[in-house]
């Protein structure tokens, strides 16, 4: 698969709790120059960034992260918060505990009110794969389809594990059409990235696919 083609689907992102504006605005400048699909940063940079960009990129920011148990109202204020402040894309953690309790109602209703705080901006919602079972995994993927929410999202990155090829696929297959499929957190190498694409994940979410890229084209640092 061609670099670009690996690219435009990559959300470069840099979410570490001790991001600086001069971070942010090189991740910025990265996205830019090799095209991805959107820089994923704190909502604390979200006007800056989108200020800075002025529209020749997609900014997505967070909600509810890195462990989606605020309340359905925070949750609902961040992204207002966040589409606001000029976000594109909105990627929302899930009530993880009320997965385990078996909560189906309050997570769909949660996911429905998110998605009405942000019309016309692209959701993904978060599910942390790797603290879930199977019938979790598909449970959630029925709820994310019914929610109108855009994509399914393996990880945080700042769990116990990232995306995995076995949960992409089954993600891929237990989705409706409609929804895609982000896989994020551990994707170390261009055949990780490929692989993803090639199971089903229509995006990626990752802080070392751009300098892979550079660094092959002899660019690196």
């Amino acid at each position: 698969m061609d670099d670009k083609e690996i690219l435009a689907r990559c959300d470069h992102t840099l979410l570490k709790s001790e991001s600086t504006w001069p971070q942010i605005k090189a991740l910025c400048d990265e996205g830019i120059r090799f095209r991805c699909a959107s820089v994923c940063i704190p909502p604390a940079y979200v006007k800056r960034a989108a200020g800075y960009v002025a529209g020749r990129l997609n900014i997505c920011t967070v909600i509810g992260f890195p462990n989606g148990y605020s309340t359905t109202a925070a949750k609902v204020f961040e992204t207002q918060d966040a589409v606001a402040n000029g976000a594109d894309e909105i990627d929302m953690v899930v009530n993880l505990g009320w997965v385990k309790d078996g909560e189906w109602d309050l997570i769909l209703s949660e996911l429905q009110a998110v998605r009405s705080a942000c019309p016309g901006r692209i959701l993904k919602v978060i599910i942390e794969t790797c603290l879930l079972t199977r019938e979790e995994k598909i449970n959630l993927c029925q709820l994310v389809s019914r929610s109108g929410a855009d994509f399914i999202k393996t990880s945080t990155g700042f769990s116990a594990g990232g995306a995995t090829r076995e949960d992409v696929a089954l993600l891929r297959s237990h989705v409706s059409p409609a929804v895609k499929v982000k896989a994020a957190g551990g994707i170390a190498s261009l055949q990780d990235a490929e692989d993803m694409i090639a199971l089903g994940a229509d995006r990626l979410g990752a802080s070392r696919i751009v300098k892979l890229v550079r660094d092959q084209q002899g660019g690196g640092d």
